[in-house]
Order: structure tokens, then C-alpha cells, then sequence
């Protein structure tokens, strides 16, 4: 890794011209995330149950007594002993983070088509303490939201994913975030899903690491370096 080595009056030169374009991006920004407030609302009709340690839940149950939820899409497929490490990733910033937004009217969950007893041995052992329910393994919310495949329309190349843009073949599962809503009323209604590298949002060490020479350091490929944190 070669870098100019320069005068502290260069490299403040060089600072406020980078900062000029770091402050254009943070307005830009602001104005995408109010496009994204203001995106229109899809009403859930379907009445999805899942299954959590205390029993059966709905999506409604899944947001308490708060207004907003927002669900991750955790790949876990049923009968598999892997776990995600880059779904592992973003849950352990979630576990923290969910205690302060959680104050700002905005309740969490994992969902996952594995059984109860599976999520559980994941849950125990990386210590997370976020609820995490199953959906079932023939349940709709996953195929719904765009984040589970069949079979047969793997094997047709019917299975799109992240809005259309990637081809899913080998993988039944996939990850993700959808947020919800609730009306006065107590109705639900879905306000927005992100996939892919659109979760980048919530991984909060990846902001840390791109503010350095190195960055993200992915010498092996995309999130080489990511394990689950009990593997490092």
C-alpha cells in the first residue's frame, strides 16, 4: 500500500476538497432517505403466523406497543447446520442498535424458515437476545417478501431477487429487510424492503473500517474476513 506522504498544509488541501464532496453526498442522502419516508404503503391482508419459543405469533404481536417494525430476513433453512456469517454480521449491530431505536418507536425481529429449535441453537450460541421466530418451512412470509425460493422455479431460473436483478439458483433462502407500519387503527402495511448490498445500512463496522487507508480489506472476495464472532 503506496501513499503520497505530504506537508499537514497538502494534506489539509486535500481534506477539504474531499470533505466539499463528503458533504454534498450526506445532502443527497438526506434528500433520498426522505424519498424513502415518503414511499407509498401496501396494505397486509394475509395473516401471517410464526413460532417463537412462548408459541404462536402474529405480525401484529411481532411490534408490541410500538407503531414501526422492521424484520430481517436471517437465512436459516430448515435442516441445514450453516449459519449466515454475513446475516450473523448484521445481527450482532442489530442486537445493540435495537436498544436505542427501540425508543424511537421502532420494534425488531428475525424471521427465519427453520424450526423454533433450530433458531434457538443459533440464538444460544452467539448470545443474541433480539426476538427471532420462524415462519415455518412452507410458510408465505418468505416467499412473499421475495427472500425464499422454490425448487422448481430455481430450476425454471424463475426466482428473482433484490427487485428483479439477480437470478437465484443454488440457494433456497435468501436475506434481507422489510419494514412495516401501523396505522391508529391497528392496520399493518408494508413501507419498504431492502436486499443484497442494500442491508450494508445496517453493518455498522463496514462505516468504521471505510474510514480508513485499508478499508473494507477484502483481500478474498466480498466479507472474506466475516465470520460468526465466535469463530474469530
Amino acid at each position: 500500500m503506496s501513499h503520497a506522504i505530504v506537508s499537514r498544509e497538502e494534506w489539509l488541501t486535500a481534506r477539504k476538497a474531499l470533505f466539499d464532496k463528503e458533504r454534498e453526498i450526506t445532502h443527497a442522502l438526506d434528500a433520498l432517505r426522505a424519498e424513502r419516508r415518503a414511499l407509498p404503503w401496501v396494505r397486509i391482508d394475509q395473516p401471517y403466523v410464526f413460532e417463537g419459543p412462548q408459541g404462536s405469533c402474529t405480525l401484529d404481536d411481532l411490534f408490541g406497543d410500538r407503531s414501526q417494525l422492521a424484520v430481517y430476513h436471517f437465512m436459516l433453512t430448515p435442516g441445514s447446520d450453516h449459519i449466515c456469517p454475513g446475516c450473523s454480521f448484521t445481527m450482532d449491530h442489530a442486537d445493540a442498535a435495537r436498544r436505542h431505536f427501540e425508543q424511537a418507536d421502532l420494534a425488531f425481529a428475525a424471521v427465519s424458515r427453520a424450526p423454533v429449535a433450530q433458531i434457538e441453537a443459533a440464538k444460544k450460541r452467539l448470545g443474541w437476545t433480539f426476538p427471532w421466530v420462524s415462519s415455518g418451512e412452507d410458510g408465505r412470509f418468505a416467499y412473499d417478501f421475495d427472500v425464499s425460493f422454490t425448487a422448481e422455479d430455481r430450476e425454471a431460473g424463475r426466482a428473482l431477487y433484490n427487485y428483479g436483478h439477480m437470478h437465484i439458483q443454488r440457494s433456497a433462502d435468501m436475506f434481507g429487510l422489510s419494514v412495516f407500519a401501523k396505522d391508529e387503527a391497528g392496520d399493518v402495511f408494508h413501507s419498504y424492503s431492502t436486499y443484497h448490498r442494500g442491508t450494508e445500512l445496517l453493518m455498522g463496522a463496514f462505516n468504521w473500517l471505510d474510514l480508513t487507508p485499508k478499508g473494507r480489506n477484502e483481500t478474498g472476495g466480498t466479507m472474506s474476513w466475516v465470520r460468526l464472532h465466535d469463530q474469530y
